[in-house]
């Protein structure tokens, strides 16, 4: 199925787990600024890569990165570090999906020591046809309790999004 773009039915509702997704590198020099610290843009586009994989797989198809609702960097990433992302969708819409993506980073050299938890992201992703069209996507089954507690804080950051854009364009419009 590699390149293929084939959409899938989207009736049926799809678990949160039936799209979770985990994806792993090692940080290198090229990532690195001057302090040896992995730049947020290189962390930033591989939580987005991520997120991506996740937003294809629930939707059935291509989607894009609609937008970044937030990124918190929690502790510096050096180079030689083991970076794994966790990313799941924690809402789905329409034809939209809000995926949070968790970033992880361990010592290359010593197993014993427990990944660190270094930043966290929202992305919202579109499920788009072969003409660059939102098109609709399953419904979001939550499975823990955990999933709910996303779902709700997703909807949560949703609304607020909505509301910001309309102050904006209400803004614009006087």
């Amino acid at each position: 199925m590699r390149g293929n773009a084939t959409v899938r039915c989207v009736s049926e509702s799809r678990t949160t787990s039936y799209s979770r997704v985990s994806l792993g590198i090692i940080a290198s020099g090229t990532e690195a600024n001057l302090l040896g610290n992995v730049h947020g843009g290189d962390i930033m586009k591989l939580a987005d890569t991520t997120a991506g994989a996740v937003a294809y797989r629930h939707s059935g198809g291509p989607a894009v990165t609609a937008a970044m609702d937030e990124m918190t960097f929690l502790e510096p990433v050096h180079v030689g570090d083991i970076i794994t992302t966790y990313a799941q969708v924690n809402w789905a819409g329409t034809s939209s999906m809000e995926i949070g993506v968790r970033v992880e980073a361990q010592p290359w050299g010593d197993a014993a020591d427990a990944p660190l938890h270094v930043a966290s992201a929202y992305f919202v992703f579109v499920a788009i046809d072969e003409d660059g069209r939102s098109r609709r996507v399953p419904p979001l089954q939550t499975e823990t309790d955990s999933d709910v507690r996303r779902q709700r804080e997703a909807e949560i950051r949703r609304a607020h999004r909505l509301a910001r854009k309309t102050e904006i364009d209400r803004g614009r419009e006087e």
